[in-house]
C-alpha cells in the first residue's frame, strides 16, 4: 500500500461504503471494489451470482451480497415483475439494517424513476450519503428518446445525492448546464483500464486464424450492443466505400442490438445483405461471452466507434487495453484518449466518406505497419493515464470528505442538543425553588 492509499484507509472506516452495481456491468464494479480494497477502503459489494467471478480473484475481504436477481432466460412478464419487486424490498431491508453509511451507486436497478426519486428519499432518511457514478449524465437524450418526466427524476437524482463522478470534463459541464449541478459536487475520474476481461497467451495471428481470416486481410471491427447512436450503419457504409475496390478488407461486426434498437439492426443487416462487400463482413449478433473477447480485439487491425453522441465508452479502453488502435469519432468524449497517429485516429461526426478515408489513411500509415511494435506502447500508456488505484485514491478521497462532513453535522447536532439541554436547567431550579 502507497503512502496515499494508507492515509486514506486511516481517514475513513473500511465498513463505512456499500457499491451498489444495480447487478449490472460487473467489469466495473468488481475492478473499482477490487481497487478500493487495495487501498484499504473494503467495501460491501451488493450484486448477484454474476459479479461472483474471476475478476474477484485475491481482492482482500470484499463482502459480496447477492440482493439482484439473476433471471433464467424465457421467464415470463409476471415472474420477472416479481423478482424485482423483490429485489426492492432486498435493497431496503438491507439499508435499514446494519449497513454502511455511504451508499455509491454505480448503476439504477430496474424502475430508473423509482430508483431517482423515492428510493434516494428512503435512503436519504435513513441518514445515508450517497455518491453517485454518472455514466450517462441523461441516457434518454442520448437515444432520442428523453421527456420531461425523464428530465424531472434526474433533476431530482441529482439533487439528492451527495456528490457525482463522472468520467469526462464535458459531462461535468453538462450537469452544470443543464441541471444547474455546483462544479464542486462533482468529480471527474477517468474510466479505468485493466481487468475488464481474462486474457491469455493466443496471439494476433492465432486469432485470425480462429476466425477464418488469411493472411493479409485488413480487419476492421465494430464491438459492443447495437444501437443507433453507436453509428454501426455509418460505418457499413464506409466499409461499402472501402471494401468495393479492395478484397482484402475485412469487417467483424461483434454483439446484440439493445432490444430497443433492434429494427435498427434489421435495417443495418438488411443493408449489408444487398451489399456488394456482404462476402467481406463477418456477423457475430450475439451477446459475446468474456472468455471470447479476446478473439476479436486480437484478431482485429483496429476497432471503429462511429457513435453519433456518447459520453464515454467503455470499449475504448478495452481496445487499449488489448494494444488495439481506435478510429473514433471527432467527439468531446475521445478526444482526450485518442491522440492521432499514436493510437487511432479520429473522424469528422456523421461522415462516412470521412470515416472511409480515416480508415484507408489508418491501414497506409506507420501505426498500421508497426502494429505489432506499438501495442506494448499502447497499453503502457492507458495504464498510466486509467489506472484503477488513481481512481481508488480520488473515490476514497470522495468518501472521506463525506464522511467528515457528517461526523461534523453530527457533533455540531450533539452541541444544539447539549446547549439546548443546559438552557433549560436554570428554569428547572428556579420552579423547584418555587
Amino acid at each position: 500500500m502507497n503512502s496515499d492509499s494508507s492515509g486514506m484507509s486511516k481517514r475513513i472506516s473500511p465498513s463505512m461504503v456499500a457499491l451498489l452495481t444495480g447487478g449490472i456491468d460487473k467489469h466495473y464494479a468488481c475492478a473499482l471494489a477490487k481497487a478500493l480494497a487495495f487501498s484499504g477502503i473494503t467495501p460491501d459489494m451488493v450484486g448477484n451470482v454474476e459479479t461472483n467471478s474471476y475478476e474477484m480473484d485475491g481482492a482482500p475481504d470484499v463482502k459480496l451480497l447477492e440482493l439482484y436477481a439473476t433471471l433464467r432466460p424465457g421467464q415470463g412478464f409476471l415472474r420477472k415483475l416479481i423478482s424485482y419487486i423483490n429485489v426492492y424490498f432486498r435493497l431496503m431491508a438491507y439499508a435499514a439494517g446494519r449497513s454502511p453509511k455511504t451508499f455509491h451507486i454505480l448503476w439504477e436497478y430496474k424502475f430508473p424513476y423509482f430508483d431517482r426519486t423515492l428510493l434516494l428519499l428512503y435512503y436519504k432518511l435513513l441518514g445515508k450519503k450517497i455518491v453517485f457514478t454518472a455514466h450517462n449524465v441523461n441516457r434518454a437524450e442520448r437515444d432520442g428518446v428523453d421527456s420531461r418526466w425523464n428530465r424531472f427524476t434526474l433533476h431530482v437524482q441529482y439533487r439528492l445525492v451527495d456528490h457525482i463522478f463522472v468520467h469526462t470534463k464535458g459531462m461535468k459541464d453538462q450537469l452544470g448546464s443543464s441541471f444547474g449541478i455546483s462544479q464542486s459536487k462533482v468529480t471527474v475520474i477517468p474510466f479505468g483500464s485493466g481487468g475488464m476481461v481474462p486474457t491469455s497467451r493466443l496471439t494476433p495471428a492465432e486469432a485470425k486464424q480462429q476466425l477464418g481470416l488469411g493472411e493479409g486481410k485488413r480487419t476492421v471491427l465494430f464491438f459492443g450492443r447495437i444501437a443507433r447512436y453507436k453509428g454501426l450503419d455509418l460505418l457499413v457504409d464506409a466499409f461499402e466505400r472501402v471494401g468495393a475496390h479492395d478484397q482484402s478488407y475485412r469487417l467483424i461486426i461483434a454483439g446484440e442490438p439493445m432490444p430497443e434498437w433492434a429494427q435498427h439492426w434489421d435495417e443495418v443487416h438488411d443493408t449489408v445483405k444487398s451489399s456488394p462487400v456482404r462476402e467481406q463482413v463477418i456477423e457475430e449478433i450475439r451477446r459475446i461471452a468474456d472468455d471470447e473477447m479476446e478473439i476479436y480485439f486480437k484478431a482485429a487491425d483496429v476497432l471503429v466507434l462511429p457513435y453519433r453522441q456518447i459520453f464515454q465508452s467503455g470499449v475504448l479502453f478495452m481496445s487499449h487495453s488489448f494494444g488495439l488502435p481506435v478510429i473514433a469519432t471527432d467527439l468531446d468524449a475521445f478526444r482526450d484518449d485518442i491522440v492521432e497517429g499514436t493510437n487511432g485516429h479520429l473522424f469528422r461526426p456523421d461522415d462516412p466518406q470521412d470515416l472511409a478515408e480515416t480508415i484507408e489513411r489508418y491501414f497506409s500509415s506507420e501505426l498500421f505497419r508497426s502494429l505489432d511494435e506499438r501495442r506494448a506502447g499502447i497499453q503502457d500508456s492507458l495504464r498510466a493515464s486509467h489506472s484503477w488505484e488513481s481512481i481508488a485514491r480520488t473515490t476514497g478521497d470522495v468518501y472521506a470528505r463525506i464522511s467528515q462532513s457528517m461526523q461534523l453535522k453530527q457533533r455540531a447536532s450533539s452541541a444544539r442538543i447539549t446547549r439546548a439541554h443546559l438552557g433549560d436547567e436554570p428554569d428547572a431550579a428556579k420552579s423547584l425553588d418555587s
